[in-house]
């Protein structure tokens, strides 16, 4: 039949010209209705011959002609109110909002080959307490002290980038890094500045900072108590084992993972293996027992394990006939929860046992939560589904139990080993979680680019290409283990694991 324009006459009101479609439902129609009166369709009355309109009804067999007026009880809902502000598609916002809106932090800007510079101070910015300590710093930039104004110039550009979104160009910053370290003042042909390698400019940075950030009452500062580790080290001559073992206990700052093709390990394949090998060097000197040159093996053991744990992974090596710095692409898998006991003193790791196994308590009870929470919910979706079809169903059949929400609150003293709690900066545990990534792209260290890749919180991360920052997953993480031409993982920095 044809569409006819009909009336509805509703609370003193008309209605006019309302279209009806005869072939379409009766439910249709109560929805143009409810457009117009502001009367939800469960609530309309609409006389019709015969008695009131239902749902189900066939507009075909009412008789109804064109101009037919309807007669409508009900009482109205009330209308839904128009959002406070205007919806905005991520399309239509400027760059700045999109950062406000994700809660994106803002980059550094590339001043002309500076990438590796912006990837150091990004994966630093993850250790919050080093911009505390920075904070505290009360030198400025009118020195003589080229380091001390290096210093200044850091907590300064840590403070700009908590005040803005965009792209920062850390102007001050790079000529103080400059002027404290010529060999980044290095420029190429037309003047261009030269890529440097973001190693260095790590390790240069560690020890500006381990020099001249204020120290606390114990006569510490930030790196020598929370990136600062101890090693104990055991020298024995292979031939002369009868000879005195030498015992030594030597400070570092970070880890080396060697990516070499190793006798004890095979092909390096995994983080800790390469971490192990590194530890266990081969090395000749002067024997008093043989009156000769003896060949001697130093094994060495973590004793001190810091809050912050950068591992190096070894790409680089020098090929003398190119004059360049190439690259060992080798896949080598680092993990994003990292187990340190292995590396550490049999010492140390009687002192982790108690905590190490009450982590792995929480942690599995945590996890049997989730599982039991996804199977309730499961659980519930079935039961509305059967609900639906069979209405003899009670609530009390479909209702679930609610779930045990309390989380157990652990006094992890009770765990912790005295020590331990003691020495401020440490890990008491020896588990970390990973929480920046300094990557290179290319063939070579003075080539290619780096990025640092920075967690947020759960299966979030930053990753920050100069001035352009977008947000990530875990599993874009777990694509830096090398292998190819893909970003590769440099430097990974590691965090002691938070005790809830």
């Amino acid at each position: 039949m044809p569409k006819l324009n009909v009336t509805v006459k509703w609370s003193g009101k008309k209605f006019e010209n309302l279209e009806l479609d005869t072939d379409e439902s009766a439910e249709l129609f109560k929805s143009q209705i409810y457009s117009q009166t502001g009367v939800p369709p469960d609530r309309q009355k609409i006389m019709v011959k015969g008695g009131i309109l239902k749902d189900d009804a066939d507009l075909n067999k009412l008789g109804l002609k064109d101009g037919h007026s309807f007669m409508m009880m009900g009482t109205a809902g009330e209308l839904p109110k128009p959002p406070p502000k205007p919806v905005q598609f991520l399309e239509d916002m400027t760059d700045a909002e999109v950062a406000e809106a994700l809660d994106i932090p803002p980059g550094l800007e590339n001043l002309g080959n500076t990438c590796y510079m912006n990837a150091t101070l990004q994966c630093m910015r993850a250790m919050p307490e080093l911009q505390t300590s920075l904070e505290k710093y009360q030198g400025g930039l009118n020195g003589v002290d080229n380091r001390g104004n290096l210093v200044a110039s850091l907590r300064d550009l840590f403070v700009n980038l908590d005040k803005v979104s965009d792209g920062f160009p850390p102007l001050v910053f790079w000529q103080m890094l400059r002027q404290s370290f010529p060999q980044f003042s290095q420029t190429g042909q037309g003047g261009v500045p030269m890529q440097q390698d973001a190693e260095e400019c790590w390790s240069e940075l560690v020890s500006v900072l381990k020099a001249k950030l204020p120290k606390d009452e114990s006569e510490r500062n930030f790196i020598e108590r929370y990136m600062t580790g101890e090693f104990q080290s055991v020298t024995t001559c292979d031939e002369a084992p009868e000879e005195d073992k030498t015992v030594s206990v030597d400070a570092f700052n970070k880890l080396s993972c060697h990516i070499s093709i190793s006798k004890l390990w095979g092909g390096i394949n995994f983080m800790i293996n390469g971490i192990l090998e590194s530890l266990n060097e081969e090395l000749e000197k002067t024997s008093p027992t043989l009156n000769r040159t003896a060949k001697y093996t130093r094994k060495s053991r973590v004793s001190r394990l810091p809050q912050y744990l950068p591992i190096q992974f070894v790409r680089f090596f020098w090929k003398p006939q190119e004059q360049v710095k190439a690259k060992i692409l080798r896949k080598v898998k680092f993990p994003l929860e990292f187990d340190a006991t292995e590396i550490c003193t049999p010492e140390l790791q009687n002192k982790f046992t108690k905590a190490k196994l009450k982590i792995k308590q929480v942690e599995d009870k945590k996890i049997a939560k989730e599982r039991d929470e996804k199977r309730r919910k499961m659980n519930n979706d079935i039961s509305s589904a059967s609900s639906s079809t069979t209405p003899k169903t009670t609530p009390a059949e479909t209702k679930s139990e609610p779930m045990d929400t309390d989380e157990e609150k652990v006094d992890w003293t009770e765990y912790l080993d005295p020590e331990l709690i003691k020495d401020i900066g440490c890990n008491p545990t020896g588990q970390y979680e990973l929480a920046a990534v300094l990557t290179h792209v290319g063939r070579s260290a003075d080539s290619g680019h780096y990025i640092a890749w920075v967690k947020k919180g759960p299966n979030e991360w930053h990753k920050f290409d100069d001035d352009k920052v977008s947000v990530l997953q875990d599993a874009d993480i777990e694509r830096l283990d090398g292998g190819g031409d893909w970003h590769t993982a440099y430097i990974v920095l590691y965090k002691a694991k938070k005790l809830d």
